[in-house]
């Protein structure tokens, strides 16, 4: 069985319109089942330890009730309201988002990400969401496709 390449983008939001909590989701979904593909961790130190600091949740406390519970997005997301009393810090929510939009690969990693991907590298793309979704899309296309 060949294991599945993450496309949710961290660039998405869900209602609680938190950035890359549905892919961080999706990855700790897949990989509760043994469905995640090698490339990817369930709960990383990029943009899934960055998701789980705004919202105040520890990363093992998350991965297990992924685990033991395999909820869908909108319970995932109220399970998250839960460990917050019922809402978020609006404040933490925009800081993150803008963090997430925010960030910039160095540019070796922009290069071997779009190296892989068959395109030059004109300096029209650097932010980190639009790479990582090249990539995602790359090692998908290479793994299913190819």
């Amino acid at each position: 069985m060949s294991k599945i390449v993450p496309t949710i983008s961290s660039g998405t939001a869900g209602p609680l319109g938190v950035l890359h909590l549905p892919r961080l989701w999706q990855k700790a979904s897949l990989d509760a089942v043994g469905k995640l593909h090698g490339d990817y961790p369930a709960a990383g130190a990029g943009y899934d330890q960055m998701t789980l600091d705004a919202l105040g949740i520890d990363r093992e406390v998350f991965l297990n009730y992924i685990k033991d519970n395999k909820p869908s997005y909108i319970e995932c997301e109220k399970w998250v309201l839960d460990q917050k009393g019922g809402s978020l810090d609006q404040g933490a929510v925009s800081k993150h988002n803008d963090a997430v939009r925010g960030y910039i690969h160095d540019d070796d990693t922009r290069k071997e990400i779009l190296d892989a991907a068959g395109r030059a590298d004109d300096g029209s793309i650097k932010d980190a969401v639009n790479l990582n979704n090249i990539d995602d899309w790359t090692i998908f296309h290479k793994q299913e496709i190819a």
